[in-house]
């Protein structure tokens, strides 16, 4: 098809119309055929670091050119693949390496290989685990939202606090043990101590890297770990979809048998032709060209600058911190005396992501703080940033008062049978509920969890929140609603999974 006859625009002008974008520019965005705005979707300056929610970190030039010419030509991906894991391992000084779908699946396919291994048979079988090793140990340190990634294909997770849990825990079920990363941070009870444990045992370790930068020797597998999960779209400034599984040989391949283009367990977790190409190219960039040390130094002085105009509102505070575990680069942490600034961070948050330049940051919540994370912020973006924060900061009320409580129009203690309609299906829940004055207390029963709820009743109209500890994570529920007489009923907020609507009745 000639793309220039049936659209008027040829190839060089959506090239160069990628590159305005990227510019921000409103003059640019004008003459260029925007790929956002006519989805109605706003691109905003990114101060929350590598969030994959938010794009993640800024792909570098030449990965973007690098995907684009082996976007024109077809190979075959184990002959790809092959060679691009041997181009890795020379540079990275590691035994062998993988290109993955980004670091959960590099997590999954870690877990498959370590289960199965490399035989046909067994690979089908996944997820039925009946008569394969079923259990994942990990310290409970480790647990986080990223777990799932190594539960998805069934197996038990186990936690251990000491060396003790460790020993007792090992067994023919174990398939693995699986760390946090710590190298840029402390742990309690980390691969030190787990690894001489791990090797007497023979269960291998994989170290969920998926925020550190690329250090060689690699750190972790010097210290005994056996796999390490490392993302290509954070500090790398790889492909967004792209990550790296380095370490032993025959599990390294053995997880690329489980994974894309074959008919294993992890087919779906693709990676392309042209992600296998950018994260070569990444990697490259990053031990070659790229001075990590510098971006730190520069990265400094936005803050520098941010914290200089910001500092000028009275009441407002900066500090500049240093990297730690799951974000080994500097922050900038912002503060304010509420007395000063009648502003929560969310509604500061909020009026970053309404304005213009729309800004994208980590201040939510009702505190009074937040973190800027540098990662993914263009070379002028720092200014914008100051200029909008000192704006919010000098315009905000000069502190706020708190309205006087409601009396409660009916007491709410007792059992109450909820039902929850989220946007496909529905779910039976209990609330416990305390009412003392105008502070609501009690417990949410969930489907299958359980945990402490807070909040107040003003009027006939109630607010609360309550946690669910789900293994590595915690489940938010915000219900608003309101009272009458044995019935209540409103909205419900879950956090990342979006809305629901809820309707309870009182038990006798």
């Amino acid at each position: 098809m000639n793309l220039k006859k049936r659209s008027g625009v040829n190839r060089r002008d959506v090239f160069s119309a990628a590159g305005l974008l990227a510019a921000g520019s409103p003059a640019a965005m004008a003459q260029a055929p925007d790929v956002y705005r006519r989805l109605d979707v706003r691109p905003f300056i990114n101060t929350t670091a590598t969030l994959t929610i938010n794009g993640g970190s800024r792909t570098l030039p030449e990965v973007i050119a690098a995907m684009e010419q082996a976007a024109q030509f077809h190979v075959n991906l184990d002959e790809l693949m092959e060679r691009a894991s041997a181009r890795l391992s020379e540079i990275l000084g590691v035994p062998w390496a993988l290109v993955t779908s980004g670091a959960a699946a590099a997590l999954t396919h870690a877990t498959a290989a370590c289960i199965v291994g490399a035989d046909p048979e067994k690979m089908q079988q996944l997820p039925d685990l009946r008569g394969l090793k079923n259990q994942v140990i990990m310290p409970r340190e480790s647990r986080n939202v990223y777990d799932h990634a190594t539960r998805t294909l069934g197996v038990e997770i186990v936690e251990v606090n000491s060396a003790a849990e460790l020993e007792s825990a090992l067994g023919p079920r174990t398939a693995m043990i699986q760390i946090l990363g710590e190298h840029f941070g402390e742990a309690k009870f980390g691969l030190k101590e787990v690894a001489p444990i791990a090797k007497k045992a023979g269960v291998p370790i994989l170290v969920d890297a998926a925020a550190d930068y690329l250090i060689t020797p690699n750190p972790y597998l010097a210290l005994g770990a056996d796999l390490v999960a490392y993302s290509g779209g954070k500090i790398l400034r790889g492909p967004q979809g792209a990550g790296l599984l380095l370490g032993r040989k025959d599990l390294v391949r053995a997880a690329w048998a489980n994974s894309a283009p074959h008919h294993a367990f992890g087919r779906a977790m693709k990676v392309s032709k042209e992600e296998i190409v950018g994260m070569v190219v990444s990697v490259e960039s990053f031990l070659k060209t790229r001075n990590l040390q510098a971006e730190f130094k520069e990265w400094e002085g936005w803050f520098a600058h941010i914290s200089e105009r910001i500092s000028a509102v009275p009441g407002v505070k900066a500090q500049i911190r240093g990297p730690q575990r799951g974000g080994p680069f500097p922050t900038l942490h912002v503060s304010w005396d509420s007395a000063r600034i009648g502003l929560t961070a969310g509604e500061v948050g909020k009026q970053l992501s309404d304005g213009e330049p729309r800004i994208m940051s980590h201040a939510s919540g009702n505190g009074t703080s937040f973190l800027i994370r540098p990662v993914a912020m263009k070379p002028e973006d720092y200014k914008a940033v100051a200029d909008r924060l000192t704006e919010i900061f000098r315009a905000a009320p000069k502190g706020r008062r708190a309205d006087p409580p409601t009396a409660p129009t009916a007491a709410i203690n007792g059992r109450w049978d909820v039902t929850i309609q989220y946007t496909a299906g529905t779910a039976a829940h209990k609330l416990f509920l305390t009412l003392n004055g105008n502070k609501v207390t009690g417990t949410h029963f969930g489907w299958s969890l359980d945990g402490k709820l807070a909040g107040q009743m003003n009027g006939n109209r109630v607010t609360f929140q309550s946690t669910l500890p789900a293994g590595g994570q915690s489940l938010s529920y915000t219900f608003n609603g309101q009272v009458e007489g044995d019935a209540m009923s409103g909205d419900l907020e879950l956090g990342e999974y979006g809305k629901a609507r809820w309707t309870a009745r009182r038990q006798a």
